[in-house]
């Protein structure tokens, strides 16, 4: 699958969606943007069942903001609309590679119960 573009209206809907999807938020000035992007397309066709978006942060910058960017690339995963990792800096492919993997063998039902947990112990309960 080819990657994406999300924007302001898709976003929210494109990573609350079932499944992974895992954002690339780039600029078009930025050097290791440039350079992540083979990686991230070649990714996106060796997953065809993971969904692939790229956040253009110039042109939105109000979700950039929202999502406290501060330094691009990031890299955002969602499981079923839970974020499980995020990451600032280009990724090596090998690099890339694992953790796709480790994002697909989660246990969505674990990682639901520990964020229960937390959102437990931080209301007092």
């Amino acid at each position: 699958m080819a990657t994406i573009n999300v924007t302001e209206d898709t976003f929210e809907s494109t990573v609350t969606a079932e499944g992974t999807v895992i954002v690339d938020a780039w600029a078009q000035w930025c050097g290791p943007c440039k350079a992540f992007a083979p990686t991230f397309e070649k990714a996106s066709e060796e997953h065809p069942d993971v969904t692939f978006a790229k956040l253009d942060t110039e042109e939105n910058p109000q979700v950039s903001a929202a999502l406290e960017i501060q330094a691009i690339p990031t890299l955002m995963a969602f499981r079923d609309g839970i974020m499980v990792f995020r990451q600032s800096g280009a990724m090596p492919p090998a690099a890339f590679e694992d953790v796709i993997g480790q994002i697909k063998a989660l246990d969505m039902d674990d990682v639901r119960r520990q964020l229960a947990e937390q959102n437990a112990e931080q209301n007092g309960e």
